[in-house]
């Protein structure tokens, strides 16, 4: 995996010492202008005037066995109010000027009443019970991996500088926490978190089932694909191959809650360094989000104590992008003011 350019990081980090504030002021601002400049190639960086956001829905076998405060009809719904512009995210991405995509993956719906766009990429009617079954057989992992890079393509292709990526999904945690303990080696005690707001007994039966899921799958989960497929789930398995995709291509993406924090992990596993065009857009009340960050080298740019999900931590993250930008192209530089 290419990485970023160091070069232009070094000449952007030059760039951000000679700026008319005084050394370190600009803190994590300065960090993340160099870091854009590096993925750009350009010092200082451009403008991002094209955010692109791209959120994979899909329902997941196991919400059926209690481990989440909503039932699974949520996620269609939520689909619709996506399409309608009605959303969490949508508010967010307007405020923000964000373009915002939904597809469905693996809604258990036919959601005939939506745009046939939305239904393109669909892989299947909800994924496995994980902690019963996998989640996805070989093939339909693959084509949920390819539908993602090809998605991420055709966002490129439209002018993305920056992409988000988001999920929606009624007990999507449990799949997301199975593939960090897998990707780290740690028991699901480690990485289970409350999800929607779930008490202190369905957390206990929650991360029993991810124990159980783990137990099932053994050493497959060694191999990330294999990983994904006993693991994972057909949104989880696209958004991955959307965040590796975006990192072949060299656009920087920004990662929103756990879900997308696991599938950058899984990303990085198949592609070791991928994560070196990500940052992380806020830090989720999810253990299992923090813990991969941690592994992945990230340091969230917000901290909001935010659970909502659909991209939304990554969207709100836009502005400490676009003012990271901001401080490094517009302000002057000490060597002028001498001059």
């Amino acid at each position: 995996m290419r990485a970023p350019s160091a070069d232009v990081a070094a000449r952007a980090a030059a760039r951000l010492a000679d700026l008319a504030t005084p050394p370190g002021a600009l803190g994590r601002l300065g960090d993340l202008g160099v870091w854009l400049s590096a993925c750009q190639g350009e010092v200082p960086p451009r403008e991002l005037a094209h955010v692109r956001l791209v959120i994979f829905a899909g329902d997941h076998g196991i919400a059926r066995h209690g481990v989440s405060a909503y039932p699974p009809a949520i996620t269609a719904a939520m689909v619709r109010t996506f399409v309608a512009g009605r959303a969490g995210v949508n508010a967010l991405a307007g405020a923000h000027g964000v373009a915002v995509r939904v597809l469905d993956l693996g809604v258990d719906d036919d959601l005939a009443d939506v745009p046939d766009d939305v239904r393109r990429f669909k892989v299947r009617r909800s994924s496995g019970a994980i902690h019963l079954e996998d989640a996805l057989t070989a093939e339909e992992t693959r084509t949920a991996l390819d539908a993602g890079a090809t998605v991420a393509r055709e966002e490129i292709a439209a002018g993305a500088q920056l992409l988000l990526s988001g999920d929606m999904g009624i007990g999507n945690t449990t799949p997301a926490a199975a593939l960090v303990a897998a990707g780290l080696g740690l028991p699901a005690s480690e990485v289970t978190g409350r999800g929607t707001g779930i008490d202190v007994p369905t957390l206990a039966h929650k991360q029993a089932l991810i124990d159980r899921a783990l137990r099932r799958a053994g050493t497959r989960v060694d191999d990330p694909v294999e990983a994904l497929a006993a693991l994972g789930s057909a949104d989880l398995a696209a958004s991955t191959g959307y965040l590796l995709e975006a990192a072949r291509q060299g656009v920087p993406a920004v990662l929103d809650g756990l879900m997308a924090v696991a599938c950058a992990l899984t990303a990085d596993r198949i592609d070791p360094g991928a994560s070196t065009w990500y940052a992380a857009g806020h830090r989720s009340t999810e253990p299992a989000q923090s813990l991969a960050l941690a592994k992945l080298g990230l340091e969230p740019a917000l901290d909001l104590g935010l659970r909502l999900g659909e991209g939304s931590g990554a969207v709100a993250a836009v502005p400490v992008l676009r003012s990271a930008v901001a401080l490094l192209r517009d302000v002057g530089l000490l060597s002028e003011l001498d001059a």
